[in-house]
């Protein structure tokens, strides 16, 4: 087995032979997804860091590893100086180091498969100006000495039933179909793992948390589609399950397949986000025409149907109950003086969820954070060595499940003891702007953004914020992160809310070093019998009332909580443990 230095050699010596001065490694892959299975994590195999984002670029005597600030100490301890330098991935970005170091006449490869197609165009663009060359290297020069590289997962597609979906994948196809041709095209590339899996009502298990499989697709403007994978991962009904229309082709067939389609000179649209490098130039290469516009499976995705919500709405029930049992057994522990560490916590809680028949896997790693680490808002125990609980401190414990009917995704925090004034006064400020922001009312139309306000006025009178998101699109037995949909402060365009859709509401605080807070819930957007839309939430699980500063909790939020936590119990108190039911009725007592 190789160690890292000589990882770093074997680079540089294909780099030499190949006349590249400089190859940048992200921890993308080929599918661009957020989660990476291991035979692909190929910055982690040639740096040691293991982070969820991060780009490392080496020349034949550097080598710059780029990381934003949750992964700053952990890079560090990674991937030790002098070996590595170490830069900032947003204020020390990666192409102006690239411009700062390389020279006229130059040259810049990178794996043209594992980078977006708008990423290469621009970043090309840059440095000709320059003159130094980008190249999209259509083979990795990593794998051709990672000798040890993980064997892909081989589990068969699951075909999901309409039970489950509540539509066809004729109907689906037959719906997108039209959207391609009424923006002008002939095809479009379908590059989303979630987008193909939607389209096809398939899962799989190729990507850790998301249940996907690894493949691409070209979906044709009379429906038809092809799609590009190991033959091998497709079941014997599949045909039947999907109809008429969807023709298999290994995964190496793709370029083949664009060169032989090109020569009609089609129109293909691609999302320039969402489909690589590689594959976008290849279609130029055969002769095809561009259209750059967002998937056009996005949206239609993201509107969840009556079957789909009712799925979800069963999932959160179930899923409530394990996130029940597993705040009832900390509060025990603590009581009994036992403080457990954040591995611990995070390993106990997963033990609730499988006991779960129906859970199919977490939604993503699960985030446990003690004391000062929840001030780090995308904090992970794992990058380093787990903190303990302490007396009179706060938890957070942000996870979620992966079920057949639904994707579920919850924030709780807890005392740890007894509070300190300013964690009531903070969490019931953040509590406040989850409950403004449930009860919006609001017209079709309305954007994220333009309701963002809701969840942040009550620390605004304090002159406190937080610096992430207030909501996310969340997928059916898909991703836990999906668009077009969101809620921040943000005004760049994403889609109006429509009903359907399922989004986060997750306003947290986090003071530096010391505490973080974040309340979530999932919610759906639902029409209302004034004719408006609002929302309907989803998750149900007590909030600590331990936290609550009644002196700033006004009597129609005091309501809204009572009802919430009568639902709360009402739903899980036949679910949850015998053990567990005091304790739930206790947990949802009205203010």
């Amino acid at each position: 087995m190789k160690t890292i230095p000589q990882r770093l050699e074997a680079l540089r010596t294909n780099m030499a032979a190949s006349n590249i001065d400089a190859f940048i490694v992200p921890t993308t892959d080929e599918y661009l997804g957020e989660y990476v299975p291991e035979q692909n994590k190929r910055l982690a195999y040639l740096s040691g860091f293991t982070g969820s984002a991060g780009t490392l670029v080496v020349t034949q005597d550097r080598a710059a590893l780029f990381v934003d600030g949750r992964y700053t100490l952990q890079a560090f301890n990674q991937c030790p100086e002098p070996l590595f330098e170490h830069h900032h991935l947003i204020s020390d970005p990666v192409l102006a180091w690239l411009k700062a170091t390389l020279q006229s006449g130059q040259s810049v490869a990178l794996d043209g498969r594992v980078v977006t197609y708008r990423f290469f165009k621009n970043t090309e663009i840059e440095l000709r100006e320059l003159n130094i060359n980008l190249q999209a290297l259509t083979q990795n020069p990593i794998d051709e000495f990672w000798t040890d590289r993980p064997a892909a997962l081989d589990a068969p597609a699951t075909l999901l039933s309409e039970q489950y979906s509540g539509e066809s994948s004729t109907s689906k196809r037959s719906r997108v179909a039209e959207t391609i041709k009424a923006r002008g095209a002939d095809a479009a590339i379908i590059s989303q793992l979630d987008s193909i899996a939607w389209l096809l009502n398939i899962r799989g298990n190729d990507v850790p948390h998301l249940p996907v499989l690894l493949s691409q697709s070209i979906l044709l403007s009379d429906g038809d589609q092809h799609l590009f994978i190991d033959p091998a991962k497709i079941p014997k009904d599949f045909a039947d399950h999907v109809g008429d229309g969807v023709f298999v082709h290994a995964a190496a067939e793709f370029s083949e397949f664009l060169k032989g389609y090109g020569a009609q000179q089609p129109k293909i649209l691609l999302d320039p986000e969402g489909t690589n490098a590689l594959s976008a130039l290849s279609c130029l290469s055969s002769g095809c025409l561009l259209i750059e516009q967002k998937d056009p499976v996005e949206l239609p995705k993201a509107q969840k149907n009556a079957v789909e919500v009712s799925g979800i709405r069963a999932a959160h029930i179930r899923d409530g109950a394990a996130l029940s049992e597993y705040l009832c057994w900390i509060e025990g522990e603590v009581d009994n003086g036992r403080y457990h560490d954040e591995g611990v916590l995070s390993d106990q809680l997963e033990q609730f969820r499988r006991a779960l028949p129906e859970l199919k896997d977490l939604s993503f790693s699960t985030i446990s954070a003690a004391g000062s680490n929840a001030a780090m808002a995308h904090y992970s125990h794992t990058n380093g060595v787990p903190a303990a609980l302490t007396p009179n401190s706060l938890y957070l414990v942000d996870s979620g499940g992966q079920y057949f009917d639904g994707t579920t995704d919850v924030t709780r925090t807890i005392a740890i003891g007894e509070p300190r004034a300013d964690h009531k006064n903070l969490f019931t400020r953040v509590l406040k702007g989850h409950i403004a922001l449930a009860t919006a009312c609001f017209p079709e139309g309305v954007q994220g953004h333009q309701l963002d306000v809701l969840a942040r006025q009550y620390l605004w009178e304090i002159g406190k914020d937080f610096d992430h998101g207030t909501g996310h699109g969340v997928g059916c037995y898909l991703s836990v992160h999906e668009g077009p949909q969101r809620i921040g402060k943000s005004p760049l365009p994403t889609a109006p809310l429509l009903p359907g859709m399922v989004v986060s509401n997750e306003p947290g605080y986090y003071e530096p070093n010391d505490y973080g807070i974040r309340c979530e819930n999932l919610m759906v957007v639902v029409r209302l019998a004034s004719g408006m839309l609002g929302f309907e939430t989803l998750t149900f699980a007590p909030f600590d009332h331990r936290l609550i500063d009644l002196d700033i909790f006004t009597a129609p939020e005091r309501t809204w909580l009572n009802n919430y936590h009568e639902a709360v119990y009402n739903k899980l108190c036949d679910r949850v443990d015998p053990a567990t039911k005091p304790w739930l009725l206790q947990a949802t007592a009205a203010l």
